[in-house]
């Protein structure tokens, strides 16, 4: 697809995923054992034949950046690539990107050396598998100046989202961003010749999920005005009045990882015996870097609907309805139950560990005798021997030392340290 030029965006600060994201870019999160976030779409459009591509990044970006470096590296006689546009400043941009549509904006000299006709933005930190053929697809048939694609949410889950109405051709009048959930939106349902073609409930509406496709001058003229800075609250609304916008239906799974309790829940809707999403269909695998780990040793240990990922060492622990990352270490009599565990960067060998012990330093992953539930474990944790670590939905959020409660989820912080004992 040498007529379109993807750009992935991924500089946000992602605020309501701290602290998963204190040290790293959003799309940089661990995701599902072995995989991150940017994973996710840089793979369907790779998949989908869209290999001219460019990801966006600003803040905590040097996990990201090396995490593309190390993985997307195409064949030296393929077209296409991956590359990573940081914010900068330059002579004709003093400050940073101040929103979705100003970081397409400041990096557009990009796009138009990129000679493209079509220009696919994409959002890094969503979780669905979808081929974007189809959308360029509609978009060139449909003769329209943008697509949007969007999926059915029944009302009660459209808070936080942008909701669209389409007219019975699937062309978008409205656009109404994030309303709240006592406001009175029922202008914006779908009409009813669109529900019967698209398959919709009657009370199911169409909501933005992030993927937009923009003929490349239409954009351009939409850029022009320094005060459009957001896609979602700025740019579609005004060309929804002045342009031909239209919507594409996507009918499958999707999800924004936006929130600890979202990002929580997708990751342990994948243990489920049929999960809303898999990671690997043939002739579409979701890519990762290779890491050339060695297989995951069991050591009389029960595992229950779990998913355990590459160069785990697992001694007598159990674990339930967890998703257990590369490199774990669980020790002897621990128990995890709806445990999110990202694993660790590196080994620790015997010699460490004992010269650790001897200085105070528990070794890394959960030791002998903890129980675990209802909680994330960032990469590289240290947790003791005998603690007791428990979520509840009812919980408020606090923070302690070595530990966080969001969304009544207990977060142990990347690299932090729990003391044998402690109590959470």
């Amino acid at each position: 697809m040498a007529r379109v030029y993807t750009v992935i965006l991924g500089g946000g600060r992602g605020t309501r995923l701290s602290p998963l994201t204190r040290h790293r870019a959003k799309p940089a999160v661990p995701l599902g054992g072995k995989y991150r976030l940017i994973d996710i779409t840089l793979s369907n459009a790779i998949n989908s034949g869209f290999r001219h591509i460019a990801v966006l990044t600003q803040f905590n970006s040097a996990s990201l950046n090396a995490h593309i470096a190390q993985t997307y590296r195409f064949d030296i006689f393929g077209q296409g690539g991956v590359d990573v546009l940081a914010a900068e400043q330059t002579d004709d941009h003093m400050d940073w990107f101040q929103g979705t549509a100003d970081a397409v904006r400041k990096q557009f000299r990009r796009l138009e050396a990129a000679k493209t006709e079509h220009v696919l933005i994409l959002s890094g930190d969503h979780l669905y598998r979808m081929d974007y053929r189809e959308i360029f697809n509609r978009h060139v048939e449909s003769g329209a100046d943008a697509t949007v694609s969007v999926i059915k949410v029944p009302r009660k889950e459209v808070t936080g989202l942008g909701v669209l109405y389409a007219d019975g051709e699937g062309q978008i009048r409205t656009f109404r961003e994030k309303p709240s959930a006592t406001e009175d939106i029922t202008d914006v349902l779908p009409p009813l010749s669109l529900r019967q073609a698209w398959g919709l409930g009657d009370e199911d509406y169409l909501v933005n999920m992030g993927v937009y496709l923009f003929r490349f001058d239409a954009l351009r003229e939409a850029l022009a005005d320094p005060k459009n800075v957001d896609f979602g609250k700025d740019i579609l609304p005004r060309m929804v009045a002045e342009k031909k916008v239209m919507a594409h239906h996507f009918d499958g799974f999707w999800r924004d990882i936006g929130t600890i309790e979202s990002f929580f829940d997708a990751n342990l809707a994948l243990t489920a015996e049929e999960p809303p999403f898999r990671f690997h269909v043939a002739g579409a695998p979701i890519y990762t870097r290779q890491r050339f780990l060695p297989a995951t040793k069991f050591l009389d240990a029960q595992v229950i609907q779990s998913i355990v990922s590459d160069g785990c060492l697992l001694f007598g622990a159990r674990m339930e309805r967890s998703v257990i990352g590369i490199r774990s270490r669980v020790q002897r009599g621990a128990e995890l139950k709806d445990v999110v565990m990202m694993g660790a960067d590196y080994y620790e060998d015997d010699d460490t560990r004992a010269e650790n012990a001897r200085r105070g330093i528990i070794a890394m992953g959960v030791g002998p005798g903890t129980v675990v539930e209802r909680a994330i474990i960032d990469k590289n944790a240290r947790i003791g021997a005998n603690c007791v670590i428990r979520g509840d939905r009812n919980r408020p959020d606090q923070d302690g030392e070595g530990w966080v409660v969001r969304d009544g989820i207990v977060i142990i912080p990347k690299d932090a340290q729990l003391a044998d004992g402690t109590v959470i």
